[in-house]
């Protein structure tokens, strides 16, 4: 085998095996997002941050979390603590699979529209 068939070769494995990789982590995103969107409504994060994550008012302003840009470290601290009037969510209630996938699903939500795509709002 020549080193140009060689290097064919090589070049075609690589490339089927990247995109089988690539593949694989784009349904494994999907599933995440599905099993962050089930396990945050389950365990009553909508309550009082919202189905989509917008936010809302129960004894003060609850953030919105929709598209959060909270590093990972920082998400999982506030969880696990629960600052204010929000209860801590230990390991033992909440995996950090599973945390894992209620960032993944709040970073997929649109979250906040422009004003300016509100033509009442722009009058």
């Amino acid at each position: 085998m020549t080193s140009f068939n060689r290097s064919l070769v090589l070049g075609l494995v690589l490339l089927v095996l990247g995109a089988d990789e690539v593949a694989w982590s784009q349904s494994a995103q999907a599933d995440d997002t599905a099993s962050g969107k089930r396990v945050y409504i389950s365990v009553g994060c909508f309550t009082c941050h919202g189905r989509s994550g917008q936010g809302g008012s129960f004894n003060y302003p609850v953030p919105a979390l929709a598209r959060t840009a909270l590093p990972v470290e920082a998400f999982n601290a506030i969880v696990r603590t629960g600052p204010n009037d929000m209860p801590a969510y230990p390991a033992s209630v909440l995996s950090d699979k599973d945390l894992a996938d209620i960032r993944a699903f709040l970073r997929s939500l649109p979250g906040r529209r422009p004003a300016e795509d509100f033509p009442l709002l722009n009058q």
